[in-house]
């Protein structure tokens, strides 16, 4: 695979305009929207035994996926042509000795039929193009001896790494997944009994409000929802029809596709993984977007967005964004005006960043927006928000036609 690799052939004079004002550097401030980057981390625990297959007597293992994927301007062609510039996946397994060796096995018949060479230096890498593997045993994980953590007993692990040539990660982005997995599981939410309404028309009686939202507004525009991620990198599989059940965890590494499709079909594989940010740079703010502009301008709403996604299309919208999206234990800043009265949360599964708490602790009252399920294949599916409390109000509806009409109630024309 050679690099730069095309996500999208052309841009159109005004996409190029777009990517200088939302993407390029300068655009980012200490963001830097055109690195796509996800991390997860699965584990076997008694807390999530149903999804990670936990019990007395098998227990242990553990899955560790980081990803970065830098995009840029190839600015060399007739026309601009938006490409990959950088390719970083990290692959780690803790299992059982013969799992693992078994596992180093499949990667060798994998570096074979994928026609990677071996390098001639001495780390033990092998080279296809502008891609380097290398892979790495070990008894003991260095990242468990540098958190105190016991292995267990018959464990091994082994750690796949697929970068660009001459790409290099700082210790602390290297330290990230595993900064993640020391700050333990998050626990989820209990639920209360939240009021159901057929609008947002009791936002009425709690102007000027604050918006925080997830991928609800993002998947109207085109985008894939961010749990398409975990089918492209292998993290889950579905445990149930009801979302509500979440997925079950990808955690033997005889399971591993990602790595085999990676090493096996390399660039059809980075065509999956780019896929995701070619939707974000196609879409274009929806009707939701603008609407909730028009409410700024009009002052009904306040504040930033505190948007979980990396698309930009608030900041496209003219709206000012403050990005919530971290994978560390942290709660990033969140400005709340003075004058709000409430929190409409708009597509967002669960309070990961305690937006919705801080709301609360300044009595701001919460509105949903959300559809609570998904269509798949032409089936319903339940995916409840996980906090709605007693006291909050949960509006089922899409956010195109709800923000539309609060607009119109409120005599904003958009």
């Amino acid at each position: 695979m050679l690099l730069p690799h095309p996500v999208l052939d052309s841009l159109t004079p005004e996409q190029v305009r777009m990517w200088d004002a939302h993407f390029s550097p300068e655009a980012g401030g200490r963001r830097r929207p055109a690195v796509e980057e996800g991390v997860w981390r699965r584990t076997q625990d008694p807390a999530n035994r149903e999804l990670s297959g936990w019990a007395e007597d098998e227990s242990g293992r553990r899955r560790v996926v980081h990803y970065r994927l830098h995009y840029g301007l190839d600015r060399t062609q007739p026309m601009e042509r938006l490409v990959l510039e950088e390719l970083y996946l990290y692959v780690s397994w803790l299992a059982p000795a013969t799992e693992i060796e078994a596992h180093r096995r499949d990667l060798d018949q994998w570096l074979t039929e994928g026609r990677w060479k071996p390098t001639d230096d001495e780390s033990g890498s092998w080279r296809r193009g502008d891609l380097y593997v290398t892979t790495t045993e070990h008894a003991v994980h260095p990242q468990d001896e540098r958190a105190d953590r016991d292995t267990p007993e018959g464990f091994t692990s082994i750690d796949v790494t697929i970068r660009s040539v001459d790409y290099s990660l700082t210790r602390a982005s290297r330290n990230l997944p595993w900064d993640v997995l020391t700050g333990g599981m998050r626990v989820k939410e209990q639920r209360g009994t939240p009021v159901y309404a057929e609008d947002l028309s009791g936002l009425l009686g709690y102007l000027p409000f604050v918006v925080e939202a997830g991928c609800g507004t993002s998947i109207e525009a085109g985008i894939p929802p961010l749990h398409w991620l975990h089918e492209v990198y292998r993290v889950t599989a579905r445990a149930g029809n009801d979302l509500t059940q979440g997925y079950a965890f990808t955690l033997a590494p005889a399971d591993d596709i990602l790595v085999k499709e990676m090493l096996t079909d390399t660039a059809r594989k980075a065509d999956d993984m780019v896929a995701m940010f070619r939707s974000v740079v196609l879409a274009e703010p929806t009707s939701a977007h603008r609407a909730l502009k028009a409410l700024h301008d009009a002052g009904h709403a306040v504040g930033p967005v505190a948007t979980h996604n990396f698309d930009r299309l608030f900041a496209r919208a003219g709206l000012h964004e403050a990005f919530m999206r971290r994978y560390d234990q942290r709660t990033p800043h969140m400005h709340f005006p003075e004058e709000a009265k409430a929190l409409l949360v708009i597509g967002l599964h669960a309070d990961r960043r305690a937006v919705q708490a801080r709301a609360r602790e300044r009595g701001l009252k919460v509105f949903y927006l959300d559809t609570e399920g998904v269509t798949e294949n032409g089936t319903y599916k339940p995916y409840l928000v996980e906090g709605a409390r007693e006291g909050d109000v949960v509006v089922r509806s899409e956010a195109v036609p709800a923000l539309l009409h609060l607009a119109e109630t409120l005599d904003v024309s958009v």
